[in-house]
């Protein structure tokens, strides 16, 4: 219980520090389900959130997310007592985090004018150190991001990597132009160097643990040590390594030397002869980015370019913790907490991650995801399946309703896949690639039957079938449009010229007579499908590039996306615009689509949110729907209009239901009470085939909002702001926090269905109590009397799985609501006495 005890602060430390009894109402519900806390208390807390669908089961090895910097975070180091964090970035400036709780609790640190691109506390903790790209070295005052010592001149080049001696005295820096020195961190003058003898960028410096030496790797692809005081070298160059050194570290004991390398592999050396003694040859991963010693010198911990993180045993290679996977874009430094505990994580997606350095992490060996960002995603002609298109150059068929991979992985494209879409039979998908090509593959086989097509000269970024599948339209970074035979891979017209700029976006008409093409050149054209001959345009309206285009279900119309962040609507004859701008993302707008009835257009935008809009009114009714956290690239309606399907660089696909945005559409404005049991009015609208009855069930679902009498309403919607875990309220109020691996596959109401994610959780705020009614998350979960008609309330099994009649007048229940009112001022009573069991 303690040890869980421990990992339960660990990843809740810092929702708790923010709000107390967030430890009842966020802590303990999304706990792992197999943890001896969950066991031990969850019973006891009935009035709070319910997993119904899947939450974690083990503890995560994340603990925590730390949010501030505005760009890549290059630096990352624990203080000696291992409870803060010191992060240095490009956006100039230093920040001090409590590890705990991940608040920011001095700086952030302003002084430099360029990238901060190496950091390092004092070994008291009091100062830190950093190294900018600005050419110089200054010093800190930890707690009050004061400058106490510097700025440090004398180096001609960017600084790339500094150091604090064992005693704290000396700094050594690193630099572009080659060179070390050593500088006295109280008075900031150069006592050693400069230190000659790489003849290339020096990225990486630090001390021996006894002070008397220093190590550095180069872009030269060598490592050499140096006598610290007289600046000669004393062992080296160290050479092995095929290219560039990235980082070096000593080992506790100064008997070896670390390095990591873009050649792929760590090297362990020994620090006297320059012998290697250990290489690690890591499967599957690029370049390394950053290594490090724990302090017992046992283990070391390395991040790779492929954005993951793990830690292995020294002698043996063994994996102790990770693969840690979560960051979404390169780590650029690791670190080691002095008890060894934890791992520090620094990286280009502008956070700070903290790692449990004990955990290994069980990937599903099945996990059918794609591994990179999905760009493109269409609905099949009958709505059952999903195609998509991505960066880890393949496509997936999936079941729409089951989030299952029923084909693939399609294999063939040797770059990203930009584009795909089905045949109007189903039987077919077109891709198109950055590799140039496009191909034609077997919806169900994953096999490809034409193709590759070949003729563009920059990438495929679009792709269409025509109406009768027997033709196909593309789009090409090479600003020309091709007709090819879907059956032959022949080109039978084109190519289109016209755009001066890459072709963004094609489609054909409905009738397939004609060809939109949308272009970076802030243009859309119409052409005729036979001849290649421009019959309308340009259409001139947007003030950035064209990203996205599609004709209305009739034909007459056009709606285009744009970098502007604006939609048009335009006459597909005239090339008037006769609706728009539709304003209201904050970002591109990456993709388009019309409804099956050309009522509504759907959008989807670079700021991760998706919006719908009325065609005739231009204005946005329904949005922002937010649950994707990175950019949203692909959007379209299913083919009978009552789903939405979309697309992000998050690696996932989200299903939405489009059905109670028509029934509604106030409810996404805060104008109607919120929607309590998700679940249970998805599985509602799902049920069409139910006819009036539905409408029936609808009505009641929502006058009496299937919650307990005296539940406090909870404005939990499809564009609630999820910001550093916390789901926020209209008023920015504080719903509950997320674990970070909860994030990313979390329902939102109207969430239908994730695919491509690991662990999806789906939430049931029936019975959750919030705000200033959280003290009653102990209270026994009333019987609804549903306006006297008799209910039969099936309790949760923690209570048993008892079922129970409740009935107007009937039961305990039924002697009236000041029964009710004061057994709940006995129990405030009580609480307030401290008759409150503690976490």
């Amino acid at each position: 219980m303690a040890g869980d005890m421990k990992k339960f602060v660990a990843i809740f430390g810092s929702a708790i520090s923010q709000s107390v009894p967030h430890i009842y109402l966020s802590a303990l519900p999304f706990a792992p389900r197999n943890s001896a806390v969950s066991k031990q208390y969850i019973a006891n807390y009935r009035r709070t959130i319910r997993i119904e669908r899947g939450g974690l089961e083990g503890w995560p090895a994340i603990q925590n997310i730390l949010e501030g910097h505005t760009s890549t975070v290059a630096s990352v180091a624990f203080s000696p007592d291992g409870t803060r964090i010191v992060s240095g970035s490009d956006d100039k400036t230093l920040r001090v985090w409590d590890a705990e709780t991940a608040e920011m609790i001095a700086g952030p640190f302003e002084g430099h004018v360029h990238a901060v691109r190496s950091v390092a506390f004092s070994p008291d903790g009091t100062r830190v150190v950093s190294g900018s790209w600005d050419e110089t070295i200054r010093v800190w005052d930890a707690e009050t991001a004061e400058m106490v010592t510097g700025p440090f001149g004398g180096h001609s080049g960017e600084i790339s990597s500094v150091a604090f001696s064992s005693d704290g005295t000396r700094i050594a820096s690193g630099s572009h132009n080659g060179l070390i020195r050593v500088w006295d961190a109280e008075t900031a003058e150069m006592i050693a160097g400069p230190f000659q003898g790489h003849t290339d960028i020096v990225i990486s410096v630090a001390f021996s643990p006894d002070g008397t030496r220093i190590v550095s790797g180069s872009t030269d692809r060598t490592i050499r040590v140096w006598d610290a005081r007289t600046a000669e070298m004393v062992t080296g160059p160290f050479r092995g390594h095929v290219d560039m050194i990235i980082s070096v570290a000593f080992s506790p004991d100064g008997t070896r030397i670390i390095s990591g390398s873009d050649d792929a592999t760590i090297r362990i050396w020994d620090a006297g002869t320059a012998d290697m003694v250990a290489l690690l040859d890591e499967e599957q991963a690029g370049w390394f980015t950053s290594v490090a010693f724990s302090l017992d010198g046992t283990r070391l911990v390395f991040a790779s370019d492929d954005k993951i993180i793990c830690v292995r045993d020294v002698e043996t290679a063994e994996l102790i913790a990770g693969p840690f996977e979560g960051h979404t874009d390169e780590v650029q430094s690791v670190a080691f907490s002095p008890d060894g505990a934890r791992v520090v994580s620094g990286s280009e997606d502008k956070t700070i991650r903290v790692w449990d350095a004990e955990i290994i992490e069980k990937t599903a060996g099945s996990f059918e995801g794609h591994s990179g960002e999905i760009s493109s995603v269409a609905f099949s002609p009958d709505g059952t399946r999903v195609v998509s298109g991505s960066h880890d150059t393949t496509l997936r068929v999936w079941d729409a309703r089951t989030t299952e991979m029923v084909a693939g992985p399609f294999e063939g494209h040797t770059l990203v896949v930009i584009s795909v879409a089905f045949s109007p039979d189903g039987t077919r998908v077109v891709s198109g690639s950055e590799d140039r090509t496009l191909r034609v593959w077997d919806a169900k086989t994953a096999e490809m039957i034409t193709g590759p097509f070949k003729g563009h000269t920059n990438w495929v970024s679009s792709v269409s079938f025509s109406p009768d599948g027997t033709r196909i339209i593309s789009g090409s970074g090479d600003n020309k449009i091709r007709l090819w035979n879907a059956e032959t891979a022949e080109m039978v017209a084109g190519p289109f010229n016209g755009h001066t700029h890459s072709v963004t976006s094609v489609a054909f008409s409905p009738d397939g007579e004609r060809v939109i093409s949308g272009s970076e050149d802030k243009t859309i054209l119409v052409w005729n499908a036979e001849t290649a001959e421009m019959i309308a345009g340009p259409f001139k309206g947007h003030i950035d590039a064209i990203t996205s285009v599609a004709f209305s279900p009739d034909g007459t119309r056009i709606a285009s996306g744009s970098r502007d962040r604006s939609i048009l609507l335009w006459d597909a004859q005239t090339a008037d615009v006769v609706t728009g701008p539709f304003k209201g993302h904050t970002d591109w707008i990456s993709s388009v689509a019309f409804s099956p009835d050309g009522a509504y257009v759907v959008s989807g935008s670079d700021d991760t949110t998706i919006r719908i809009w009325d065609t005739t009114t231009s204005k946005m009714i329904v949005g922002p729907l937010k649950g994707h956290i990175k950019e949203v690239s692909s959007v379209a309606f299913s083919p009978d209009g009552t789903r939405i399907v979309s697309a992000s660089y998050d690696k996932t696909i989200r299903v939405w239901n489009s059905q109670i945005f028509r029934r509604f559409p106030a409810y996404f404005h805060g104008q109607i009470p919120p929607v309590y049991t998700p679940s249970f009015l998805l599985d509602a609208l799902n049920r069409r085939d139910a006819g009036s009855g539905v409408e029936k069930e609808m009505d009641h679902v929502h006058v009496h909002e299937t919650m307990s009498p005296d539940s406090t309403p909870v404005s939990y919607t499809d564009s609630s702001t999820l910001e550093d875990g916390w789901m926020l309220g209209p008023n920015k109020e504080l719903l509950f926090w997320t674990p970070p691996d909860v994030r990313i596959g979390l329902y939102r109401p109207s969430t239908v269905s994730i695919i491509g994610e690991r662990l999806v959780t789906n939430l049931n705020l029936e019975n959750f109590v919030h705000g200033e009614s959280w003290s009653r998350c102990k209270d026994r979960i009333p019987r609804n009397t549903d306006r006297g008609r008799n209910t039969e309330v099936q309790h949760d099994a923690r209570l048993g799985g008892r079922k129970r009649k409740a009935s107007e007048g009937g039961s305990d229940y039924g002697q009236g609501i000041d029964a009710h009112a004061n057994k709940r001022f006995k129990e405030v009573k009580d609480l307030e006495e401290g008759d409150f069991e503690e976490i």
